[in-house]
């Protein structure tokens, strides 16, 4: 089903995507849930563009484990996977689908470690400042467990939070390589999934004295 620029599917990517999507260097990642404790509240939405500005809306259904295309192309090694705060999208990922997302990109880390002029890491401030483009965050708290209902706004919301993901994360690294920080960054990126399983395992402050 088509919905104006971008594509919804059901439950998983079709055959004919997972094949569209797998040659890609990039593919930017979002998730739209209840609530923010993933082992709490369900996975409603997960959204991916590609660098042709193929955007692909998911609708997973209540009590779904498994999409067995979307597993293999986020668990590709093949392109790097970018998010906006990446620790909540794959701890959510790998509790609810079983999804162990590699390589990882963060725009957020990667905006904290670059930006340090700016007080907001928020998507909604990045772009803005990167791409000079306003993101409409008034869905961003809504019921996406409604999701054969969703509203047109809901969906163009889903849809624009990974649209401008992959050109911002090309003005980040030249950002983070001028300031010697690129090396540090991808650190923090390795780390990622280890945190998510502190996360999922409830651990608090782990590094602190």
């Amino acid at each position: 089903m088509a919905l104006q620029d971008f594509q919804i599917c059901d439950r998983d990517l079709t055959d004919e995507q997972l094949t569209e999507y797998l040659p890609a260097q990039a593919i930017a990642v979002d998730t739209e849930t209840m609530g923010l404790n993933p082992q709490r509240d369900r996975l409603c939405l997960v959204q991916l563009c590609d660098p042709s500005d193929r955007v692909t809306v998911v609708r997973i259904q209540r009590g779904q484990t498994l999409a067995p295309n979307l597993k293999c192309l986020l668990e590709s090694k093949n392109g790097v996977k970018i998010f906006h705060f990446a620790r909540f999208d794959i701890t959510t990922l790998r509790h609810h689908l079983d999804i162990y997302v590699q390589p990882i990109f963060c725009t957020k880390i990667a905006s904290k470690l670059a930006r340090t002029y700016a007080p907001k890491h928020g998507l909604k401030d990045l772009v803005m400042e990167l791409e000079k483009v306003e993101l409409d965050k008034s869905a961003q708290s809504s019921d996406w467990g409604n999701a054969a209902n969703l509203s047109d706004e809901q969906l163009r919301y889903a849809a624009n939070d990974v649209r401008y993901l992959i050109s911002a994360r090309e003005k980040l690294i030249a950002m983070l390589e001028r300031e010697e920080r690129w090396q540090l960054a991808q650190d923090c990126f390795q780390c990622l999934p280890a945190i998510a399983s502190l996360d999922l395992l409830h651990y608090q402050n782990i590094f602190e004295h």
